[in-house]
């Protein structure tokens, strides 16, 4: 049986670690699978070595929004697969959003999910819990024995909760719990069963749209509920303009507000869907180029905190249908990274530390988790 070593030292490669103020070449020693140390021409005896010579190394990227689809939907994706593919983009830990048949809306699921993980995860995963019972909007989750299990941040992702009386009542109990909101803002009375951007190309495809108020209207309320309730409350995926607008006068007049989008949202616009691909089918959807350079500059100023992917696999069975029947949702774990550096890091919007700022030390940062930093003892995700 070959030996596994339990010294490694990371050679030659330019370290960022913005949470350390690191930028520079230098050695990194990992032993026992924690960070050892950082510095010039380190040595361990019997020690492997990994040659990372004109590479970058950084913390490993932290994913607050990832669909694993188990359990229910394993045919879509399992904690196995999820956590390969997160790897694979230079993932070390991602999120399990709660939309999972059934929702992981009691400290039962969620310690079932734990006991899924423990067995099949190839990489760290911290569990969202669900808002509501069911996620279906109508009365809050048992929060407190859901924290008692671990966990940190509670969601309803795929669905926004119309009740703006339930919606503050979350809040109230998420801040007495110190739990982090993750909103998904959309009123669904707006978004009116559309399919796609409302504009000129769904007009066009004849396709039923989806307002940008939809979105941003929604962003405004659940704003209004945190700052009510006290609450730490997280934007998900935003994707227009007019959201980034709200989310940056909220932030300068002091409301505790965190923001992600997601690469999609900086890379294409609605225009993509014109050939009625359903991989340019998501929600929010794809929205027109004044939203993306919106996106981007949000992204520079920090109103938008946080690179997610909103990983949402689908089998392909699904996807091959008209347009309209097709479900919401593109996998993105794998591709994040290279679309991130192609459309923010080379296009001058952001630096390669402030990327990873956004997609490791920041995401860690607000789901309360020790990630996002090579700091000496912690362990070694790079």
């Amino acid at each position: 049986m070959k030996k596994t070593l339990d010294k490694y030292i990371i050679k030659g490669g330019r370290v960022i670690d913005p949470a350390n103020n690191i930028d520079g070449n230098f050695d990194i020693l990992i032993s026992g699978g924690l960070i050892g140390d950082i510095g010039k021409d380190l040595a361990a005896s019997g020690a492997g070595v990994i040659d990372a010579k004109g590479m970058i190394v950084s913390p490993g990227f932290v994913d607050m929004h990832t669909h694993l689809r188990e359990p229910g939907r394993e045919d879509k994706e399992t904690v196995e697969s999820g956590t390969v593919a997160a790897l694979t983009g230079g993932f070390t830990t991602v999120s399990a959003m709660p939309n999972t048949d059934p929702a992981t809306d009691t400290a039962g699921r969620v310690e079932a999910l734990a006991e899924i993980i423990r067995n099949s995860a190839v990489a760290n995963v911290v569990i969202i819990g669900a808002m509501t019972k069911g996620r279906e909007g109508k009365e809050p989750s048992d929060l407190a024995s859901m924290r008692r299990s671990g966990v940190l941040a509670v969601s309803d992702d795929g669905s926004s909760v119309e009740d703006s009386g339930v919606m503050e009542a979350v809040l109230g109990l998420a801040a007495k719990e110190n739990m982090q909101v993750i909103a998904h803002c959309e009123d669904a009375r707006l978004s009116d069963r559309g399919v796609i951007n409302r504009g000129i190309i769904s007009t066009k495809m004849g396709l039923r749209g989806i307002s940008k108020e939809s979105e941003y209207i929604r962003v405004s309320r659940d704003i209004e509920l945190a700052k009510k309730a006290g609450a730490s409350l997280h934007i998900a995926h935003v994707s227009c303009a007019e959201s980034v607008d709200i989310i940056r006068k909220a932030k300068n007049a002091g409301v505790k507000l965190t923001a992600e989008t997601c690469p999609h949202y900086f890379s294409l616009t609605d225009a993509c869907c014109i050939g009625y691909d359903t991989n340019t089918k998501m929600n929010p959807p794809l929205r027109q180029k004044e939203d993306v350079e919106a996106i981007k500059a949000g992204l520079a100023d920090n109103t938008i905190d946080v690179i997610a992917t909103d990983h949402a696999p689908h089998t392909d069975c699904e996807k091959d249908v008209e347009f309209e029947f097709a479900p919401f949702g593109i996998i993105g774990l794998e591709t994040a990274l290279s679309l991130s550096i192609m459309e923010l890091v080379e296009k001058k919007v952001l630096s390669l530390a402030q990327l990873i700022t956004k997609m490791s030390v920041n995401p860690a940062r607000i789901i309360g988790i020790a990630k996002g930093s090579l700091k000496k003892g912690l362990a070694a995700d790079v």
